[in-house]
């Protein structure tokens, strides 16, 4: 394949929802979807996950299970996978506590959202994305972490993110916990936000796995491709 394996993982509640209408941070999933997180972190090389996400939480997932960071440290890979911030203002708060964490942080964005981080060694690498029409590519942004080394990338949000990589036909796997609660709104973020599909050009899945702990469902889904 000549882009990393990518896997998004998100929770939601039962209607849909992955946040309410504040889009404040989405603290309604247990324990047990933290794990769930953790583990699929754990296989990743990099995690992308958009500047909206990042503003609503002010920090990012850490793997902390001792098993865990063992079976990375075994791999010869780092603790962390490096956390890869999409915006493309570059508007972030400075001082949010994600800035302090231990993890390695990279700052996907336009020349005009480099620019306000240009002296600062917050970020790690600060990358100015390839474009096309204005947008993100994200073909070729996918195909040039490839080349850097990244086999994995796990997605973490929002929406607005996810709908860009569907749309481009990059997810492989989808990974959604269902919570036992309905939030509701016209307005409020899904999964997928965007302009949304037509059903007769809906990306198809395939469900992999089914697991129920306590009240909420853990589905894994693939994305179903026509062999060429």
């Amino acid at each position: 394949m000549p882009r990393p394996h990518i896997t998004t993982i998100l929770a939601m509640s039962a209607d849909g929802k992955i946040t309410d209408a504040r889009h404040g941070a989405a603290r309604f999933p247990s324990a047990a979807d933290g794990r769930h997180l953790e583990q699929c972190l754990s296989t990743a090389d990099a995690t992308l996950f958009g500047a909206n996400t990042l503003r609503a939480y002010g920090t990012t997932a850490l793997i902390t299970n001792p098993a865990l960071l063992e079976q990375r440290r075994q791999q010869n890979r780092s603790p962390q996978p490096t956390h890869i911030v999409c915006s493309r203002s570059g508007q972030l708060e400075p001082t949010s506590r994600f800035f302090s964490q231990p993890v390695p942080r990279w700052l996907l964005t336009t020349p005009a959202g480099a620019a306000p981080w240009a002296a600062s060694r917050s970020f790690e690498r600060v990358w100015t994305a390839p474009a096309r029409d204005g947008n993100f590519d994200w073909a070729a942004i996918v195909t040039e972490l490839k080349t850097l080394g990244f086999q994995h990338l796990v997605v973490m949000g929002g929406g607005q993110l996810v709908a860009a990589l569907v749309a481009a036909d990059l997810i492989d796997e989808l990974w959604l916990t269902v919570c036992p609660l309905i939030i509701g709104g016209h307005r409020t973020p899904t999964p997928c936000d965007g302009e949304g599909f037509a059903l007769a050009q809906a990306p198809a899945l395939t469900l992999i796995s089914c697991q129920t702990i306590d009240n909420e469902v853990f589905l894994k889904y693939g994305r179903q491709r026509v062999s060429a």
